[in-house]
């Protein structure tokens, strides 16, 4: 007898859609481009990419404003350059959201398990937590158009 047995459960697709302007975010992206298995269930995920849409659609609320200002009513309708049918702007947006819900997955499951083991596995993620803050924050600047770095001499 030859075949496949099927580990753990399926999460039925889902999307979450914001302000009309941004892009619905389409959840089973956003795991497999994570690689967030399904012991995070669909509510807790759903719960860090709403968290993530409110803090990033608060960001760029001025300039959402501006656009609609001169008539574009979707971030798609913005002119830029296209990659893999969405403009640069669109995939930045998204790898935002995705940046920014990988921080908050991490930061609720990493007391999960208080063992000697589960303190090393904290260690680990808050790397995982830094960089998905900082992939935020460079998302952000990227779409704004601005440095990443800013330095001063004292």
């Amino acid at each position: 007898m030859s075949g496949f047995v099927a580990g753990g459960t399926t999460t039925p697709s889902a999307h979450i859609n914001t302000d009309p302007f941004w892009p619905s975010i389409d959840l089973d992206a956003l795991r497999a481009a994570l690689r967030i298995d399904s012991s995070v269930t669909q509510p807790r995920l759903e719960t860090a990419v709403i968290a993530a849409a409110i803090n990033v659609n608060s960001e760029l609320a001025e300039w959402r404003e501006m656009q609609q200002a001169a008539g574009l009513a979707t971030l798609g309708e913005v002119p830029g350059p296209k990659i893999k049918d969405l403009t640069v702007r669109e995939h930045l947006y998204i790898r935002a959201i995705q940046a920014a819900s990988g921080a908050e997955v991490c930061e609720r499951y990493r007391s999960f398990d208080s063992t000697g083991t589960g303190d090393k596995k904290a260690e680990d993620l808050q790397t995982n937590i830094d960089d998905y803050r900082r992939d935020l924050r460079w998302a952000i600047r990227d779409f704004l158009g601005k440095r990443r770095t800013t330095v001063e001499l004292i």
